[in-house]
């Protein structure tokens, strides 16, 4: 039921959304709970609805690199990581990310949240993240069969009961869930009671954005806010069109541009919608610096070179990108380990089979999901380690401070970063326990299980950028994330490593073990690691900052209430608001954004 080029085109309605993903379905769907309030959404990709190469599980990567469902970005070429080019993929169509990640439902810690405050933005703090993230959830619990296999707690205060995503525990392959996080227990790793409260420095068993009811396929926004409200007169979805810039009245409105629509570009002919109230950008980190910039906004040098008209003067806008960073060690387990892993769908009759069992109900493969995660301190890895690392941190922040060289607003976010390093209340380290091989050099033997350790940066110190290249709405940006830039990044990736074969030298896990696939019994120093790390590593798909909400002298694009500097009536909403990373996979946060989006816009924050 989305909408026609008819009902759209050279139409005007009270706010127009460019993105039908994780935040920009969220905020049509709750503006439209008024009758009287019009929504038109500009969505570049197709529906992909009830698709099994989404809404079903264990499949991971199956999206990437297939234009139908991923924009397959590229970065330029990472001179610190080997000068190789990264693959960023990003969901296009109905859901955006949320229809083609790995559906980890994680929160972060408080202290993390609340940084967004800190940095000057009043109302972003760990209380109205609870509040906005939850707003979205429809929580399951675990059921008396997954309690006996696990010991999992949970407080029913921590999460949603009555929103229209599902977020549940799946299935998981328990035997490697204690191997792992019997490991992480024996090297001092507290078992998290709820880890949805805000503290999540410990192991435990995590939720994903699936539904129970139905077999444990994908809950996401084209789920839970598409598809309840499709038939509405006031809520308007086209797909396949492509934003371009925005349109602006001539004249200024108190020293302030204003909106008037959206050109957007169907079966390549152009057209324009129109908005009467607000123009919403949630095109996500990777498109929204693109689409202010192709609207005159941004860097004057930087439109004036791909010939945009300067409409406002925005240095930040396109800057401070910080994504995670994943690598890891794949093990192959002993034929003994009674396991249930993702690698028997590398042979086509098991999954074909699986295919069939999920197509009747029954339980398979396609049911399960990534549960195990450990977020520990550099210092319970190795506290000789991480003395010597805080002060060489420190001394860098404090000569970096000195220089003359930052950024303005990067040493706002460098002196909490430290203090987060400092504190071993919030975690520098994530590793998760995945039940399969994760590809990173070498093929896995064709009939054995795994668990791969995977290892995924959570504070980068490192600063990217992501620019329009030309005045070509279709042409992708150059996505530069300045990988290792800062050495600290990759350092602390070398400690994850090592951690992770600590943890495969400690029972329960070492029994386990047949042998390490990756990097290998030959990779033995830091400086070996660190050049496997260079090989193999790359984006964990959370880059977040580049529309930062921060103070406008603070190299800032949007203020609290996402409105973009210098603009009447524009704003954006989508994880490129984010000023400083966090401790957490990032599709709640991105929910809890589309949700705060909308209660700004009816005025109720």
């Amino acid at each position: 039921m989305a909408s026609n080029l008819s009902e759209v085109a050279e139409k005007t309605f009270d706010y127009v959304v460019i993105g039908a993903g994780t935040a920009g379905l969220v905020i049509a769907a709750r503006l439209a709970e008024d009758p009287a309030v019009s929504v038109a959404v500009l969505e570049a990709g197709g529906a992909n609805l009830i698709d099994p190469k989404i809404i079903w599980g264990g499949q991971f990567g199956a999206t990437f690199q297939d234009p139908k469902y991923d924009w397959g970005f590229t970065t330029v070429p990472q001179a610190h990581s080997n000068n190789r080019q990264w693959m960023w993929n990003r969901g296009k169509g109905l859901g955006g990310s949320s229809a083609m990640n790995f559906y980890a439902w994680i929160k972060p810690p408080a202290a993390d949240v609340n940084a967004f405050e800190e940095l000057g933005n009043p109302g972003w703090n760990w209380e109205s993240y609870k509040k906005y993230t939850t707003r979205s959830e429809h929580f399951t619990p675990p059921t008396e069969e997954q309690l006996k296999d696990f010991p999992f707690t949970f407080d029913p205060a921590l999460h949603g009961h009555s929103g229209p995503l599902s977020v549940a525990i799946p299935r998981t392959s328990f035997a490697t869930d204690k191997l792992f996080l019997g490991a992480l227990e024996a090297n001092g790793a507290k078992l998290i009671r709820d880890p949805y409260g805000g503290d999540i420095t410990g192991r435990f068993i995590g939720s994903s954005h699936v539904d129970p009811a139905n077999a444990f396929t994908r809950s996401y926004t084209a789920t839970a806010f598409f598809g309840p409200n499709q038939i509405k007169p006031n809520f308007k979805v086209l797909l396949n069109a492509t934003a371009g810039p925005l349109m602006f009245k001539e004249e200024k409105d108190q020293g302030e541009v204003v909106a008037t629509g959206v050109q957007f570009f169907y079966q390549g002919r152009p057209y324009v919608v129109r908005a009467r109230k607000e123009v919403v950008i949630s095109a996500g980190t990777i498109n929204s610096p693109k689409i202010l910039e192709l609207s005159g906004i941004g860097q004057p040098a930087l439109l004036q070179k791909i010939g945009v008209t300067v409409k406002v003067d925005l240095p930040g806008v396109g800057e401070n990108v910080q994504d995670h960073v994943l690598g890891g060690v794949p093990m192959e387990l002993k034929p003994s380990v009674p396991v249930q892993t993702f690698d028997g769908f590398r042979n086509p009759v098991f999954a074909k089979h699986q295919d069939h069992l999920q197509v009747i109900g029954r339980e398979n493969r396609h049911q399960f999901g990534i549960s195990s995660f450990g977020y520990v301190p550099l210092t319970l890895a190795d506290p000789e380690v991480a003395k010597s690392f805080h002060k060489r941190v420190a001394k860098w922040v404090e000569e970096a401070k000195k220089s003359g060289k930052l950024p303005p607003g990067l040493s706002e976010q460098y002196d909490i970063q430290l203090r987060h390093l400092l504190d071993d209340s919030i975690p520098d380290i994530e590793i998760v326990g995945f039940p399969g091989f994760f590809q990173f050099l070498n093929p896995p033997e064709p009939k054995a299980n795994h668990l791969t350790l995977l290892s995924i940066l959570q504070h980068p110190w490192s600063r990217g950028s992501i620019h329009a290249k030309s005045q070509d709405p279709m042409e992708d940006p150059a996505i530069d994330p300045h990988a290792f830039e800062v050495p600290f990044d990759l350092e602390l990736m070398v400690e994850h490593i090592k951690f992770s074969r600590k943890l495969a030298r400690t029972e329960p896990l070492k029994a386990g073990i047949e042998r390490e696939v990756d990097p290998g019994p030959n990779v033995k120093t830091d400086e070996q690691i660190a050049e496997y790390l260079r090989t193999v590593c790359g984006t964990c798909f959370h880059a977040i900052g580049s529309v930062s909400m921060l103070p406008r002298e603070k190299n800032g694009c949007v203020d609290s209430q996402l409105k973009v500097y210098g603009t009447k009536n524009v704003r954006v909403a989508d994880l490129s608001i984010v000023p400083l990373h966090f401790a957490a996979h990032s599709v709640a946060t991105a929910f809890g954004i589309g949700e705060k989006m909308a209660d700004i816009l009816k005025g109720v924050v």
